[in-house]
């Protein structure tokens, strides 16, 4: 088969599950990759073939997104001439992870898509959702992407066309250890930020992700390191506890690691509001900022929060295969 695989670098959670699907997909046939965004830390190890900006996340200092750069960045005659251009028609099977450019040629080409990852699974109206949703964050993630078959991931099967997260396979092999340090990856706060709200905490250990070190930098008791995805694996196996966004792919680690957990949504990100509600019916601690009282909040959730008894029973190479049962109707 001529496999077209498009994913989105808005974050690093794409990339970090395209990493570990790759090799299973390869094995049916060619996969030809299309990376669309521009403000990923991880670099993608392998041959990109389509190259574009797309639309792109960027972050505010203080934890939400920033509308204006977002909006600076919008291109429309560029996204017109690469939707046209884009030869989604060649290939055998087109697997879209939430990217509107593929999901818009395959539209204006009458080509049939399959929309796999984790937006898909909110295809459902069983997929949890904040206590107050949100009109345009729905048609969002209904509109973004759309295909012609949807096969979801999220931390339980709410739907019969959802699976269970992709785990890496250094994590899914991990034996977890608890050291003494917690590990932080809040990137859509400045370090400076990181710095004001765990002051006060000195009698912790930090080890903080940043994309604004290159090299691992001591500040007390927090110590900031880049973001690479071996380091990354090495800390959060061996941490005593973790703090991050409420995205999708550290949270399903963290849970299938067994580690306490914290997590804050970006504000403005409404994805990560629906994970921080599935997350809070699983027993995580959510927030929705980081408050002044920080410290005493911190305090309280760690000494008393105990990790969430959750099993995903498949494996990456078996999520794959499930996908192409189901797909192969799509490549017929």
């Amino acid at each position: 088969m001529k496999i077209f695989y498009a994913l989105q670098a808005t974050g690093n959670g794409h990339i970090s599950r395209a990493m570990e699907l790759l090799p299973h997909l390869e094995n049916y046939g060619k996969v030809d990759l299309f990376l669309s965004g521009a403000n990923s830390s991880l670099e993608l190890n392998a041959p990109v073939k389509y190259r574009s900006r797309g639309l792109s996340l960027f972050y505010t200092c203080k934890g939400s997104l920033d509308y204006i750069s977002m909006i600076r960045k919008i291109a429309p005659l560029r996204l017109k001439k690469e939707i046209a251009e884009l030869p989604v028609e060649q290939y055998d099977l087109v697997i879209n992870d939430f990217e509107c450019i593929t999901s818009l040629a395959c539209r204006q080409k009458k080509i049939r898509s399959v929309n796999f990852g984790h937006q898909a699974s909110f295809m459902s109206d069983q997929t949890p959702r904040p206590s107050q949703p949100s009109n345009v964050g729905e048609w969002i993630l209904k509109n973004y992407a759309r295909a012609t078959q949807y096969t979801g991931l999220h931390f339980k099967s709410y739907d019969d066309f959802i699976l269970p997260p992709v785990i890496k396979s250094a994590i899914w092999h991990a034996q977890p250890a608890y050291g003494d340090y917690i590990t932080v990856y809040l990137p859509s706060y400045c370090d400076c930020e990181i710095k004001k709200f765990f002051k006060h905490l000195t009698a912790y250990r930090f080890q903080v992700f940043s994309k604004e070190v290159d090299t691992i930098t001591k500040a007390e008791h927090l110590t900031f390191i880049p973001v690479g995805k071996d380091a990354f694996d090495e800390s959060l196996i061996h941490c005593s506890a973790i703090i991050c966004g409420a995205g999708f792919e550290t949270p399903a680690e963290a849970l299938h690691l067994r580690k306490k957990m914290m997590v804050m949504p970006i504000k403005g990100q409404y994805e990560q509001k629906c994970n921080a509600a599935a997350l809070e019916q699983l027993g995580v601690k959510t927030l929705t900022e980081l408050p002044e009282n920080f410290h005493i909040v911190f305090e309280e959730w760690y000494n008393t929060a105990k990790p969430v008894d959750i099993t995903f029973a498949c494996s990456s190479a078996e999520i794959i295969d499930i996908m192409m049962k189901k797909a192969a109707a799509v490549a017929s």
